[in-house]
């Protein structure tokens, strides 16, 4: 595969590497016929400045798009994860232009029902910007043949496209030319709604068109030899490939507390074994012989105690210190020696992250306290190995972002299966999951600036003393902690299948693959005629648009009647409707949005271009709820994502 690059050209090598049935195809430039510099282009990810960085990107997308053709691979969906491979739309639509001999904006109208845009960044400054002369700088000249200009694909990356000062960001191109986007978690589709809302003016925040599809994990890859056994008991061999609607969670009350506690018990002992072996192998690499003999005389870490899991990235936003908020006071909870907890803490800070590095390093400083030294152990190169054991051994796991910054997360989605229980903030995909039979909760569902991250510290250190602890250590003459065990049940039943990956894969599939392959089918069957008329539609309205008016609403017996002032549109070209926000009422209940369509009765004869629009008077909502406003109308266009015409009765 072959790029220019500042006027020179760059061969790809592509690799094959085989994952079950799927195959993925890997760009490399570390070929002998490129420059040494341009060897180095796929070397290190997120390595460099802004120049490589883009010109990965260019890789990813154009190059990747390229290799597809080459494959003579007939794609309907293009499925982008983020910003960064953006640029596959533009050059899916450059082959669509070549093979139907159209321009660049009836190749947008033809491709771009079938691309798909998931974003995984919760707040608007993670998303990839690049200064606008760098990509005058890197752009060819593919786009004459389309009849566009650089200052073209320049202005799809703007919120603003006039905005000669705005960086082209790599999000705002996704959104533009893709017809179809979602976050990874219900609350994450509406902060990104929120995020995306400059791209949609005067459209409500609650209607810009980002929905969400919660992440899931791989079941199988996470539970343990003894978990994966008592499922299989349950719900049979093939019940991951099954619709998890058909996982009836009655069926785990066919388990017995004590075959739970099993499962329970000695995924900790497992756990406990695995972290010893590795700290030896850390203290070996750290002390002398003496030193390490007098360790390996002390090791931490006991069977039998409830055991709590932190292992994450080290970033700000995670919080990985909020824990060490009041070190005294964790050392309190650890060392209790009527009820002693065990604490395992792994993960790993970006090099270039020193905020990050300084809240690992706190963590240091706290495991030197000799006290806490058999109750603590900090693992060393957290990778999927050291993952496993955690998600199957801990009894509690952590999790403290900061809301709204984590998108989904699923590291506690990954513990399900194998019986553990949540102690999350209330963010991502727990946001959904929180029941307080299910897990604990931390915050009050609201964001915070930092200044209150001691209140939630304090909320933590309380669920852990006097929920979390007392539950795990309360036992019947058995020596069974039934309520425990009641929240285990609970939660593997009824929170497993629902965060699984085959849950994801289906709602991707009913939500966004099929009705994007419908109606991508539509207009490449329709071509060039359909996409022709779209084009043309699309240039009529923007003409036209500004000579809409609406006149005042009026009630008039049982119906409301509204004059509409269209100009040079047709009513067929439009829709007309009462729009009713969403509202809480006074009982604190949230009444939902109202959208009432008008239908046009007849045109007003004293102007030609002025029609009457009625409506039935709504009995469920008041009146002055009500606004009307005019949207563009076709059946083929999904609205306001390919068009964000709006206009909206002045009401005083």
């Amino acid at each position: 595969i072959k790029a220019h690059f500042l006027c020179r050209e760059v061969c790809f090598r592509v690799w094959l590497a085989q994952v079950g049935r799927v195959k993925l195809y890997l760009l490399d430039s570390n070929d002998p016929r490129n420059l040494p510099s341009d060897r180095g282009i796929t070397s290190k990810l997120y390595g460099g400045g802004s120049d490589l960085r883009m010109v990965q990107e260019i890789v990813l997308g154009i190059c990747g798009w390229r290799l597809l053709e080459k494959l003579n691979l007939d794609v309907d969906i293009c499925h982008l994860n983020e910003g960064h491979a953006a640029f596959a739309t533009l050059e899916r639509i450059r082959h669509y232009c070549k093979r139907h001999n159209c321009d660049f904006w009836q190749g947008l109208w033809a491709t771009r029902m079938g691309n798909l845009f998931t974003t995984h960044t919760p707040v608007e400054a993670g998303f990839d910007r690049y200064p606008a002369e760098l990509l005058r700088r890197y752009a060819d000249n593919s786009g004459a043949e389309m009849g566009i200009t650089v200052e073209d694909v320049i202005a799809l990356g703007r919120a603003n496209p006039k905005d000669e000062n705005e960086p082209f960001n790599m999000a705002w191109l996704a959104m533009r030319t893709c017809a179809h986007s979602n976050g990874v978690s219900a609350l994450h589709g509406a902060v990104s709604r929120r995020i995306f809302q400059p791209l949609y003016p005067r459209w409500p925040e609650w209607e810009v068109p980002v929905g969400h599809v919660t992440n899931g994990v791989h079941i199988p890859t996470w539970d343990s030899a003894l978990a994966d056994q008592l499922w299989t008991q349950v719900y049979g061999k093939d019940r991951w490939r099954k619709d998890p609607a058909e996982l009836n969670p009655k069926r785990l009350e066919e388990v017995s507390d004590q075959q739970l506690w099993q499962v329970a018990n000695e995924g900790r002992s497992s756990l406990v074994d695995y972290a010893r072996l590795r700290l030896l192998h850390q203290w070996r690499k750290e002390s002398t012989l003496s030193e390490h003999c007098d360790l390996a005389q002390e090791m931490p870490l006991d069977p039998s105690i409830l055991t709590l899991g932190f292992a994450r990235r080290f970033a700000e936003y995670k919080r990985p210190d909020l824990l060490l908020f009041d070190p005294d006071r964790l050392e309190r909870i650890l060392c209790n020696p009527r009820h002693p907890v065990q604490l395992l803490v792994a993960g790993k800070a970006h090099p270039a992250d020193n905020i990050g590095k300084e809240k690992l390093q706190r963590w240091q400083e706290f495991l030197h306290r000799d006290v806490v030294r058999k109750h603590l152990v900090f693992l060393e190169d957290y990778d999927i190995d050291l993952a496993q054991h955690l998600i199957q051994g801990v009894d509690v796991w952590i999790n403290t972002p900061r809301r709204p910054w984590e998108a989904s997360g699923t590291s506690g989605m990954k513990i399900l299966v194998n019986g553990g229980l949540n102690l999350s903030s209330l963010d991502g995909w727990w946001v959904e999951a929180y029941q307080p039979e299910l897990g604990w909760a931390i915050g009050d569902g609201q964001e915070h600036p930092p200044e209150a991250d001691g209140r939630e510290a304090e909320e933590l250190y309380r669920r852990l003393e006097e929920e979390i602890i007392p539950r795990f250590y309360q036992r019947d003459n058995e020596d069974l902690p039934r309520q425990w065990l009641a929240m285990m049940r609970t939660s593997m039943a009824q929170l497993t299948p629902r965060f699984s990956s085959n849950r994801m894969l289906r709602e991707y599939l009913e939500n966004y693959y099929l009705p994007a392959a419908r109606g991508y089918d539509q207009r490449k069957t329709g071509t060039p005629q359909l996409v022709g008329e779209l084009r043309r539609w699309q240039l009529h309205l923007q003409q036209h648009w500004h000579e809409v008016h609406l006149g005042e609403l009026q009630a008039e017996e049982s119906q409301l009647s509204l004059r509409v002032h269209l100009g040079g549109l047709q009513p067929d070209e439009i829709e007309v409707q009462l729009v009713a926000n969403p509202v809480i009422d006074a009982t604190g209940d949230k009444i939902p949005t109202t959208i009432l369509k008008m239908e046009m009765q007849y045109s007003l004869g004293s102007d030609a271009h002025a029609w009457r629009y009625t409506a039935a008077i709504p009995t469920d909502r008041a009146l002055s709820d009500f606004t009307a406003r005019v949207i563009p109308a076709h059946t083929a266009v999904l609205v306001p994502a390919e068009i964000q015409l709006i206009t909206w009765q002045n009401k005083g």
